[in-house]
């Protein structure tokens, strides 16, 4: 099968893509394009999904960078090829020829780019990375690198929506404790729980920063198993383990 790849006209002409699970080598629970080499799926599966998934990109699968995800606000700057996974969530780069890569299960995959500037970046923002700041830390990172917030574009990508994110009173209460602004992001679900909206607060958080523009795909990847992967519809379904998708930007 062919791979599907979700591409928007917001970060063009740069090279770019949020890829959906269609089209992979894995099989069972993981079925199609896993890309994560911490899951407990086939070794050699992952390996040739994220081949295809560099081909794809038009680069060689040592030029796939992608860093050891641990749900931080630290970014690196990538500057060679490199099979090296520094501990970060987010990495930036000026170098044509390097694919950023994100892997992600619901946490939001976001895509920046200062066509002009020719600076490139790709954060995982999951709830606890864009509330210490992964998103701000990016385009500070860029712009180390010669960027312009105020040229600079953020797609994210396919993520978990609010009608899919259902949190408690804890998870709340942590919000409102940083900026009592925050209660936007939640609305009342059942039982006392609260459904949080993960992309908005990203949306948030990249224009408080000053980008130029930022949206969302609004592709959500808990209601969508045929396409996405989802850590959190894997825990509902009681399954072992999960596929990680990826997304991708380069110069």
């Amino acid at each position: 099968m062919t791979l599907e790849i979700l591409t928007t006209e917001t970060l063009s002409p740069i090279r770019h893509g949020f890829f959906t699970r269609r089209g992979g080598a894995s099989s069972g629970i993981f079925q199609g394009l896993n890309c994560g080499t911490g899951s407990s799926d086939q070794t050699e599966a992952v390996k040739l999904n994220r081949s295809r998934v560099a081909q794809a990109m038009q680069v060689e699968p040592l030029a796939l960078a992608g860093v050891h995800q641990v749900h931080s606000p630290d970014v690196v700057t990538i500057t060679t090829p490199t099979a090296d996974r520094l501990k970060a969530d987010a990495m930036v780069t000026n170098t044509p020829g390097i694919a950023l890569s994100i892997l992600t299960a619901d946490c939001q995959p976001v895509l920046f780019a200062d066509a002009d500037a020719g600076v490139i970046g790709a954060a995982h923002a999951g709830w606890r990375g864009a509330l210490d700041g992964v998103l701000e830390a990016t385009l500070d990172a860029m712009e180390a690198l010669g960027a312009d917030r105020s040229n600079t574009v953020a797609v994210i990508g396919p993520t978990i929506s609010q009608r899919a994110y259902e949190v408690g009173e804890e998870f709340f209460e942590d919000f409102i404790a940083q900026d009592n602004g925050n209660a936007r992001f939640f609305a009342n679900g059942e039982a006392g729980k609260y459904l949080f909206d993960l992309p908005g607060l990203g949306l948030q958080k990249l224009r408080q920063a000053g980008i130029g523009s930022a949206e969302w795909t609004r592709h959500c990847t808990y209601s969508d198993p045929d396409r996405f992967y989802s850590y959190r519809r894997t825990t509902h379904a009681k399954e072992a383990d999960y596929g990680r998708l990826i997304s991708c930007i380069r110069l």
